[in-house]
């Protein structure tokens, strides 16, 4: 008489399966749920972002002037037109415009950002209060800024140039002419941008942990040799987070120019975004347009390679 021996499961197994095995199922499971959830982001992002991109490379190889449908492939003819005429294109000029901008604007909002949270870094009603006021505009859209600075930079009816005659100087030409335009356009963004550095400086403050400050006064440090020693390393993190933003926000700035100045006085404020706006809108060259935008793009994405990775070695993110 035969007998059939019935075979127990393992342990650690269920109807012949191992655990291990049952547990990366139900992993890959989720993991594959959690990236069809993520799917209408990447399709959107795709869409939005990437394809444009690959739209202008294509569009830099044609001669398409956006008024006819059809168009040829010329190859390399508008980066020929972009080497070639180099110096007399304007390229140059709007470029050098908006670095001046950029750094102007980068000082100013950072600096003035910076002594604001050291100003506002307490707790009290009247500087929260303070605070709230000098963040607001960030909520204004920068073309209401623009025309709400354009009517008080006016040479003739301006509130500034008002003010100033109050008190016997001679009235400004705030955009009219090339030194003063550049300089009134930057100071309309900073005054829009600043209240933005000083929030998240005084976020990062009040993360600092008061062990720090009375270690460093039962030492006998002073207030600057505290702010030197201990603020200023480590809000190193949030200043580039900072640099590298608005690096970036500050080199793409078209509003504030195209409502107050069109690039006026003679090129003088005329910023590398809205010279490609004129190029492709106006003289409908989207050719030579996305030529370079192209380069514009890699400059920015070298220079903010270089930034992150200068932090990466100098800036302590664990302090």
């Amino acid at each position: 008489m035969n007998t059939l021996a019935t075979s127990t499961p393992a342990p650690g197994t269920a109807a012949g399966v191992p655990k291990k095995k049952k547990r990366r199922r139900k992993y890959k499971k989720q993991n594959f749920l959690e990236f069809l959830c993520t799917v209408p982001a990447l399709l959107l992002i795709l869409l939005l972002n990437h394809y444009p991109l690959v739209e202008l490379v294509r569009y830099s190889f044609t001669d398409w002037n956006m008024l006819r449908t059809d168009y040829d492939y010329v190859g390399l003819t508008n980066w020929k037109w972009l080497v070639t005429t180099l110096k007399t294109n304007h390229v140059l000029d709007s470029f050098r415009v908006t670095i001046l901008y950029t750094i102007a604007h980068l000082v100013i909002i950072i600096g003035v950002g910076l002594l604001m949270a050291l100003l506002f870094n307490r707790m009290t009603k009247s500087f929260a209060f303070m605070r709230s006021v000098i963040f607001m505009p960030h909520y204004i859209a920068m073309s209401s800024v623009a025309i709400i600075f354009l009517w008080l930079c006016n040479e003739n009816y301006g509130v500034f140039n008002y003010l100033l005659g109050k008190i016997g100087l001679g009235p400004v030409a705030w955009l009219s002419s090339p030194v003063m335009a550049i300089w009134t356009i930057t100071l309309t963004a900073s005054w829009r941008g600043v209240g933005y550095d000083m929030l998240i400086f005084l976020s990062a403050m009040q993360g600092i942990s008061k062990d720090y400050y009375e270690a460093a006064k039962l030492d006998g440090a002073s207030s600057v040799a505290i702010f030197r020693r201990i603020t200023l390393p480590l809000l190193a993190p949030t200043t580039a987070f900072l640099l590298v933003t608005q690096f970036i926000s500050s080199m793409k700035v078209y509003g504030v120019v195209d409502v107050m100045t069109s690039g006026g006085p003679a090129r003088s404020t005329e910023m590398l975004v809205y010279m490609l706006y004129q190029m492709t809108f106006e003289d409908y060259r989207i050719d030579r347009a996305s030529v370079i935008a192209i380069v514009f793009f890699i400059f920015l994405m070298i220079v903010t390679a270089l930034t992150m990775r200068w932090t990466n070695r100098k800036v302590n993110y664990d302090a």
